[in-house]
């Protein structure tokens, strides 16, 4: 089949509600600081409630990352599931006007669209709160086998592996992208998420259900149950596949069975919003992939891509990636 898209996202479709805060708000409401919580439609509106001036936007991880391949100039689509709601017809919209596809049908009646509370504090460190709500509900049948079949690289969301249909969308949009000769990735999303999850995941690797795996340090530590970097890495090398492992301000390592690369992180002026890094990072080092660039440049793509939304509030870019990209002298 010819291909259409460079990448397609499977995800959840979440509207982001994103507000600066302190330490004491964290305290008062019981919040982890840095953490990512699951939430009840009640607990979502209690918090709204308590929070102060908010910015709103569409986001979800995968079409977080979905949005910066869009911005590189890559061609994307994107399949998550929001309620026929005005959250829903919002994300629509913000995502169709990137020039992503966007073809899942939106649910008539159930769950409200998700939405993800993003408190921000002084030190740039996000604390979220999810309330997954329509999300949960992407099934099989919302894979169309010829838009997957279409797509260079199918990305894969962790946080998405919780709902048993959603989970089962996944393995057959995998089976549908092997079977055309297409490559499958997928982020861990969340250290938690690795919690719940480890074995399955390590057995989508092992059994060559995964040829792309993104992780930032303490994912891949969590995957491995070892507090020691090193071997997890290690343990890593060892998989048959293509790790791609972020480490925040030191950078992040590049592995194969053959290779292992360390790239510096790209140098920033202030860090304002950390929320979408890890996303923005993927975008850089799929694109990268899709452009059949080397190793080393995917990830100085992905560095670029991460150093640009860490400086300021939200989780996509508001600058060009492609341009940003021309003006610091990687091929696009």
């Amino acid at each position: 089949m010819t291909r259409r898209y460079d990448v397609l996202g499977i995800g959840n479709a979440i509207v982001d509600v994103i507000a600066r805060t302190d330490e004491d708000f964290l305290l008062t409401h019981n919040l982890r600081k840095g953490g990512m919580a699951l939430i009840d439609e009640a607990r979502a509106e209690a918090l709204y409630a308590a929070m102060g001036p908010v910015t709103v936007m569409s986001g979800g991880s995968a079409s977080n990352t979905i949005a910066g391949l869009a911005s590189l100039g890559a061609s994307a689509a994107f399949i998550g599931k929001v309620k026929a709601d005005e959250l829903g017809g919002l994300f629509t919209h913000d995502i169709r006007a990137l020039g992503i596809d966007f073809e899942t049908t939106p649910a008539a009646d159930g769950p409200a669209t998700a939405r993800s509370f993003i408190l921000v504090t002084p030190d740039g460190e996000r604390t979220m709160n999810t309330y997954l709500g329509a999300s949960q509900d992407l099934a099989p049948a919302d894979i169309d086998e010829e838009t997957i079949a279409a797509a260079a690289i199918v990305y894969l969301e962790g946080y998405l592996w919780d709902p048993p249909a959603a989970k089962e969308a996944f393995v057959k949009a995998g089976r549908i992208a092997h079977a055309a000769g297409r490559k499958v990735a997928l982020t861990l999303s969340d250290s938690f998420c690795v919690d719940r999850y480890r074995e399955e995941f390590r057995g989508l690797m092992r059994t060559g259900a995964v040829d792309i795996l993104f992780a930032n340090e303490s994912e891949l530590t969590s995957l491995y149950q070892t507090a020691d970097f090193d071997s997890a890495l290690s343990y890593l090398r060892e998989e048959n596949l293509l790790g791609v492992v972020t480490r925040s301000e030191k950078g992040v390592v590049v592995v194969t069975r053959e290779e292992t690369l360390a790239v510096p992180a790209e140098p920033i002026e202030t860090l304002v919003d950390s929320t979408g890094a890890g996303d923005q990072f993927a975008a850089g080092f799929l694109f990268g992939l899709a452009r059949d660039l080397d190793l080393r440049t995917c990830a100085h793509h992905g560095a670029l891509a991460a150093s640009e939304v860490i400086q300021h509030v939200g989780a996509r870019p508001e600058q060009d990636l492609k341009q940003r990209a021309v003006d610091n002298g990687l091929p696009v």
